[in-house]
Parts: structure tokens; sequence; C-alpha cells
């Protein structure tokens, strides 16, 4: 199975992700991770775009076609990402779940450095 997570940065879904990943000893693949790896890599002046999620896609397909459980863990903002996770599981032959984290305390999402917008 392939559980996806979104959400506004802030919102809890990573701290949320963690905790199932752990507990159904779940691979947890986290966008920002990879995005920030990328960075790091050495070429931080070029714009790394879809880079982190590609990525992301597919580490995700290479354990789900393992038989793990895959948690995927980004924003997914776009139409275009969450039909690509959608893809993976469905070259993978698994069930996918989208879950969309929002948090409903304004102020708790901006303290947290999120951005509180209409969806919070």
């Amino acid at each position: 199975m392939l559980i996806i997570f979104g959400g506004l940065p802030g919102s809890g879904k990573t701290t949320i992700a963690r905790a199932l990943a752990k507990r159904l000893g779940a691979v947890h693949v986290r966008v920002d991770t990879i995005e920030q790896a990328i960075r790091a890599s050495g070429d931080v002046e070029r714009d790394i775009g879809p880079a982190g999620y590609v990525v992301a896609y597919g580490v995700a397909q290479d354990n789900l076609t393992l038989g793990r459980l895959v948690i995927a863990d980004s924003v997914n903002p776009l139409e275009i990402t969450r039909r690509a996770w959608l893809a993976v599981a469905a070259r993978s032959a698994v069930t996918a779940v989208e879950v969309e984290v929002i948090c409903s305390d304004k102020t708790e999402h901006r303290r947290r450095g999120g951005d509180a917008g209409n969806r919070c």
C-alpha cells in the first residue's frame, strides 16, 4: 500500500507520517529530505524544480515492488503531483490512500512557520 500524505508546510504531516511509519514498520519517503540532499550535493544555485518529487516517486516504487508499505510525505500541492503518486501505486499494483493534513488552529500553524491561509 502507498499512503500519500499532503498538506501545507507546518500542518503536522511529517510528524504524523513518521509516527505512522514507525508504528506500521513502513518506509517513510519525505520529499523535503530528498530536496535538501540534492541542494547539499553542491549545486545550490540551480533550481531543483521537480527533481525531489521524481526521486521520491522512484524510491517509493522500488520499495512498493519489494512488498513494503510506503508512506509518502510531501506538500503535494498540484494535480500533477497527486496524479503522479497515484501512478506510482498503479505501476506497483498496490492500493493508494491519500491523506491531506490540515492544521485547524491558525495561530499554531503560524507559530510553526506554516501558511495559515484559508485552508487552515
